[in-house]
């Protein structure tokens, strides 16, 4: 069995965030990706509690399901009731803003926390209320703490709750933010940092560039979609399998097969007893992110990390600095590591290139393009159109979910099933055979998988002359 997981994403009570992010909803689109488990996400916000606690029960240690009353409406409400996972499993989870002074510098950091229970993220709140915090304002509330404290805190209210560093490469809000964040997670955590046992990704990262920094090499690498609304789920995602390598795919689970929050945070921190492993993730290409490349959005102007080095960081136009990208962050803190485009790749059966870890210290990882994104290019037309929605509706009531069409299910099988043209668009993406204009600044990049368009450096343009729905 395995367990697809997204464990950071974000209520309708979080600022810019669609009001379809409620359960129920949530719990419909999983289904349609594939997704086993999820991030509750926002449990500070008061309304939000309240709600997670009125529509969930425990179904495992520390995983919660909806109830039924929920999960199996009166035929009419829900709409498409019937197709809501009664197997989707919830995890507690809150993403934190911590903005703060330390060592004579401002830091604004996300933090991202794991409760086992109500009983632990009802504490957290009343600790974060109790020091000032004004959780109803925002669901990713903005504290005062710094992420020494606000580690400090949630270990001394539960030592099986966990915190996270989310997106752990954005110039404003992260860890490493060349903008706000540290050098290093002892300089970030002082004597708590080896109560950090992982970083997520985020999307203008990879992990084969969080491979190259060395205080990562015992610790996991995570990734997660922080979405916004649910077509966004499950664009990034960590996979846990059994460690044994053993597996029951009937129906029902298993006991042996079945996770606990426990299982989780034991795979997370790699402990000789756990019971399941992270297997693998499922990433967002780092170059869509919004600031994988240095640049100025304002001005368009846009360069890689060489020729920074070679024209120096302060804009040309508006002679400002440049905001510092990822892939550029990720080289400063590489130690010298010459290390870029040599990663060690191997397709499978189907096609699907998978890039893996020569040294065997971190699992593999797959880089995708969401399917309803293939189906959109494939069609000529956007996301949000009909006929677009009806295709990528069919192909993951077909063969299951969207992660089953795009990573497992021949090519063959889905050109019966829709097309030539988006059988080949999803042949493309598993083997990596797109362009990509890279993001920067605050600015999506922009995938294409036909070559058929020139992309213009105006992204902008770009995306309002495709449709594209970022």
């Amino acid at each position: 069995m395995e367990y697809v997981a997204d464990l950071h994403l974000h209520s309708k009570y979080s600022r810019a965030v669609s009001r379809d992010m409620v359960l129920p909803t949530m719990a419909l689109w999983a289904k349609k990706k594939g997704i086993n488990i999820l991030s509750t996400g926002d449990f500070t916000h008061p309304l939000w509690f309240r709600e997670i606690k009125d529509q969930l029960e425990e179904a495992s240690e520390g995983l919660f399901k909806l109830k039924s009353a929920i999960s199996n409406p009166p035929a009419g409400e829900a709409g498409q009731q019937s197709a809501i996972s009664k197997d989707l499993l919830f995890l507690l989870s809150v993403e934190i803003s911590s903005i703060y002074s330390q060592g004579g510098r401002g830091h604004r950091i996300h933090n991202l926390v794991f409760a086992p229970s109500f009983e632990t993220a009802e504490k957290i709140n009343k600790e974060l209320v109790k020091r000032g915090s004004n959780l109803a304002s925002d669901g990713r509330p903005i504290i005062g703490l710094s992420s020494i404290q606000l580690l400090e805190l949630i270990l001394s209210i539960d030592k099986n709750a966990i915190l996270i560093p989310c997106h752990a490469w954005t110039p404003w809000f992260s860890l490493y933010g060349s903008s706000s964040g540290f050098d290093s997670i002892d300089e970030a955590f002082g004597g708590y940092a080896k109560y950090i046992y992982g970083v997520e990704t985020g999307l203008s990262s990879d992990p084969y560039m969080n491979w190259q920094i060395p205080e990562l090499e015992k610790r996991s690498i995570l990734s997660f979609s922080d979405a916004h609304s649910p077509m966004k789920m499950g664009r990034e995602a960590t996979v846990f399998v059994r460690k044994d390598g053993i597996s029951n795919s009937q129906f029902p689970i298993s006991n042996d097969d079945k996770i606990s929050y426990q299982d989780i945070i034991s795979a997370i921190k790699k402990e000789e007893s756990a019971k399941f492993k992270i297997g693998y993730t499922i990433e967002f290409y780092p170059e869509e992110g919004k600031y994988h490349y240095n640049g100025h959005r304002n001005c368009q102007v846009v360069q890689t990390p060489g020729e920074t080095k070679e024209k120096g960081a302060i804009c040309p136009v508006c002679h400002r600095p440049l905001t510092v990208g990822v892939m550029h962050r990720v080289e400063e803190l590489a130690k010298g590591n010459d290390w870029f485009g040599n990663e060690t790749i191997k397709s499978n059966a189907n096609g699907v290139k998978w890039i893996l870890d020569e040294n065997g210290k971190h699992p593999p990882f797959v880089k995708l393009v969401q399917l309803i994104q293939i189906i959109a290019e494939s069609l000529s037309s956007t996301v949000s159109s009909l006929k677009v929605i009806n295709a990528y509706d069919e192909l993951c009531l077909k063969f299951g979910s969207e992660l089953t069409v795009l990573l497992k299910t021949p090519v063959d099988e889905i050109k019966k099933e829709a097309g030539e043209k988006i059988a080949e668009g999803i042949d493309k993406v598993r083997k990596g055979d797109i362009v990509i204009l890279p993001g920067f600044d605050g600015q999506y990049g922009i995938v294409k998988i036909w070559d058929d368009k020139k992309v213009s450096e105006k992204q902008t343009n770009l995306v309002s002359q495709l449709g594209i729905d970022f």
